[in-house]
């Protein structure tokens, strides 16, 4: 059977800060009265010790338009190294702060905003977690894939 933690306050922001720091990519999703919801794979920019995700946006798509309609959104990370998941509800907002571009500026940036940190398209889009679920596999990946297959010679539920 699976274990549940329940995780709080400065124990949850570490985890989120662990499990998006390890990701290179996160699926943004929001939009979420309307299907199908729009989701969107984003690179997590930097997590804050209170587990806010910061992203870059641009100022022109569709998920700009849905955030300012509609704040709700929701955050889904698999990390392929290992066979951690992590899906967290929150808040998103767009920023204007140039400062906090240029602090969370690298050159892989550059690929979607040519001009630099100063690209006139460029928005920052903070994401607040309200709630969320985390899956982790305790024994590694080789060992789940042992259970899974185990689990589908047994008939019995893995761990």
């Amino acid at each position: 059977m699976a274990e549940n933690n329940n995780l709080f306050n400065a124990e949850a922001a570490a985890k989120i800060q662990q499990m998006i720091g390890d990701a290179r990519v996160a699926m943004f999703c929001c939009n979420l009265s309307k299907l199908p919801i729009d989701v969107t794979p984003m690179a997590p920019q930097s997590v804050d010790d209170d587990g806010t995700v910061w992203f870059f946006s641009a100022r022109d798509s569709d998920r700009n338009q849905y955030v300012q309609a509609d704040s709700r959104a929701q955050v889904i990370v698999s990390n392929s190294g290992q066979t951690d998941h992590l899906s967290i509800y929150g808040k998103a907002e767009l920023v204007n702060d140039p400062e906090k571009v240029k602090e969370l500026w690298s050159p892989f940036a550059k690929v979607w905003f040519q001009e630099g940190p100063s690209d006139p398209n460029l928005t920052l889009l903070k994401f607040t977690p309200s709630e969320g679920y985390y899956w982790d596999t305790k024994h590694g990946k080789m060992i789940s894939f042992a259970k899974m297959a185990a689990s589908l010679v047994t008939g019995k539920t893995m761990e």
